[in-house]
């Protein structure tokens, strides 16, 4: 049993990057659907595929590397809001990751998003990651 369903899939992706695979698979969840989508959106992965047909059911993320240098789209994941402390933000509070370059993953009540996507919008909620 995995108490941080969120950590474990940013620690799969952050494992995967650092042994320089090329795809990892990470059993399913419709946050880490949404937050997958946003990585995809953003240009930090190559690509994605929802795998429905086992029981949990499994994604298949194609991590994104540099042609020449290899070096990855992804260089840093931190986990915010954690079970044992959530960190909550009003619209006006909204974090900036690296100055602009990178993104927060905010859940709203409009549902999951970036932090320049909530900004626009004019709504805050819970901090899950910074991705830079």
């Amino acid at each position: 049993m995995n108490t941080d369903p969120i950590a474990d899939y940013l620690t799969r992706i952050r494992n995967a990057v650092m042994a320089k695979h090329r795809v990892v698979e990470i059993p399913t969840s419709n946050m880490k659907r949404e937050i997958t989508k946003i990585l995809f959106d953003k240009g930090y992965i190559l690509n994605y595929k929802f795998e429905d047909g086992k029981v949990p059911g499994t994604i298949k993320i194609a991590l994104k590397y540099h042609p020449v240098s290899k070096q990855s789209a992804i260089t840093t994941l931190k986990r915010i809001s954690r079970p044992g402390l959530r960190k909550y933000v009003g619209a006006d509070k909204l974090p900036r990751v690296l100055n602009g370059m990178g993104i927060a993953v905010i859940s709203t009540s409009r549902g999951m998003m970036t932090d320049k996507e909530a900004r626009s919008l004019g709504v805050g909620g819970e901090v899950i990651c910074y991705v830079s």
